[in-house]
């Protein structure tokens, strides 16, 4: 977790309960407003599917019929 949505929670957390639900849904709609169908990839994520890609590259992928179904 990035410093600024460390000090986000913080911030969040003095606030009354309403107006966290309030600041919830104000996130919520800028999230939406970047990435209205959530496709675009986070930083962590970028870094899971590099990780992975790398995985496969160097290890190759296991075959379907190598795997005990049962």
């Amino acid at each position: 977790m990035s410093g600024t949505v460390r000090e986000a929670v913080s911030l969040m957390e003095v606030l009354p309960e309403s107006e966290q639900n309030f600041a919830l849904e104000f996130i919520r709609k800028l999230v939406i407003a970047w990435d209205p169908d959530f496709t675009k990839v986070t930083a962590s994520e970028r870094a899971a599917l590099e990780a992975a890609e790398k995985d496969i590259a160097e290890n190759g992928t296991v075959s379907h019929d190598a795997i005990n179904w049962s």
